[in-house]
């Protein structure tokens, strides 16, 4: 792609963002998240943006995709940072099980579910975590058994994202107890109004409740709905953990954000706190350190569309995203001082902050904690030698883990 073609799309991008979607200075803090009464309004903007060609810019055509380059997504992304686009619950969508299906999925899949995900006809979320197995997920034991030409679903899974407005899921199951926890998984796409599924809302510190926790009660999946091949799942959830990681490592603490310098910066001298030196410096370090995360963040997302598995540098960004969204936090207490704990609840602004001071420390949990990421960073990057890993080669039924280490007790 020229450079001319590529400045004719951002030209085309900016007219349209201008004219479609209000500016983040304009729309309050953009700090509103997908809830059951917006999901609808999401739906229809996320049909506005593929209608105009700017969802899925370098998915392929035959999926729905615009079929083209990184050059024109970082051009759309760079335009639209600056405005408010209403897509947050298409964040795990677009960001992991989609880009899984593309790369682990049938062909009938990647026809049948990728055109409705891109033009917002249907929401996406991944069910991952167990109450007994969060950050060992592979020690998971909701399972599916064959029954004929389906699969049985029993189990439960929680902190999932946006659960209670999707409408499928990529779910993992044990699928062959017999052989080691990593061999026996198999990942599933699920229909989350199907009979058996029920989804119970979970309520965090700042009073929202964007995740939830699942249960599955014989709940049937047809035979076509896996996703890569039987009991090799482990290989198509390291796909989507890696997206994973890319994605949460580049959203934490964007520039725009409460939580962003340029907000922080501009409450400080509401505040009258904008000639603090030391208040200068904390920001100035801020903005260095988001700056650095969103050209990481930038770099693995062209390599991937390049086919260059960014593989254990995923957990890079995954790890700088979180301890950037705690900076962030500890910045933005100093720019509110005692108004962080006595604010006027009229003040948006302040209101948004605070809230995103309370929430932070999520960030080093979800998608696999800190310490997961500083592991896989020490022994898949530096060459540090493992833990000992003495599970590995033990039938998953032998194990004492979850719900059998209960049942054996």
């Amino acid at each position: 792609m020229s450079e001319q073609s590529v400045a004719e799309f951002r030209s085309r991008a900016r007219s349209w963002l201008e004219a479609n979607v209000p500016r983040k200075t304009d729309a309050g803090d953009g700090s509103a998240k997908p809830g059951l009464d917006d999901v609808a309004a999401q739906q229809a903007f996320q049909a506005k943006l593929y209608d105009a060609g700017f969802a899925g810019i370098t998915w392929p055509r035959e999926y729905g995709g615009q079929g083209l380059s990184n050059a024109e997504r970082i051009a759309f992304n760079e335009e639209a940072r600056n405005f408010t686009l209403p897509v947050s619950a298409f964040t795990i969508g677009l960001g992991m099980p989609g880009p899984t299906i593309l790369e682990c999925g049938t062909e009938a899949q990647k026809k049948r579910y990728l055109p409705k995900l891109l033009r917002g006809e249907e929401i996406w979320c991944q069910l991952f975590s167990e109450p007994s197995s969060g950050s060992d997920v592979a020690s998971l034991t909701t399972t599916a058994v064959r029954d004929g030409d389906e699969w049985v679903l029993n189990g439960q899974k929680v902190w999932t994202s946006g659960a209670h407005y999707s409408d499928f899921g990529a779910v993992l199951a044990r699928t062959d107890p017999t052989v080691p926890k990593h061999d026996g998984i198999t990942m599933f796409i699920l229909d989350m109004h199907s009979p058996g599924v029920t989804v119970r809302p979970l309520k965090v510190a700042t009073g929202a409740a964007p995740f939830n926790e699942v249960f599955f009660d014989q709940v049937r999946l047809p035979a076509d709905s896996v996703i890569g091949e039987v009991n090799k799942g482990w290989s198509a959830a390291v796909v989507m953990l890696r997206n994973e990681r890319v994605t949460i490592g580049t959203s934490a603490a964007p520039r725009t954000s409460p939580l962003g310098y340029e907000s922080l910066s501009g409450l400080a001298t509401r505040l009258g706190r904008g000639d603090d030196a030391g208040l200068g410096r904390e920001l100035a370090e801020l903005y260095a350190r988001g700056r650095a995360a969103r050209l990481f963040g930038q770099l693995l997302h062209e390599e991937a569309m390049a086919g260059r598995d960014p593989g254990p540098r995923g957990s890079i960004a995954k790890l700088a995203g979180a301890e950037l969204g705690q900076f962030a936090a500890e910045v933005a207490s100093h720019v509110l001082g005692a108004a962080a704990a006595g604010f006027d609840s009229a003040d948006e602004q302040v209101a948004a902050v605070v809230t995103h001071i309370v929430g932070a420390p999520g960030g080093s949990i979800a998608g696999g904690t800190n310490e997961i990421q500083r592991n896989i960073i020490g022994e898949r990057m530096l060459g540090l030698p493992k833990d000992p890993g003495v599970d590995r080669s033990t039938p998953f039924n032998q194990l004492r883990v979850g719900t059998q280490r209960r049942k054996k007790d």
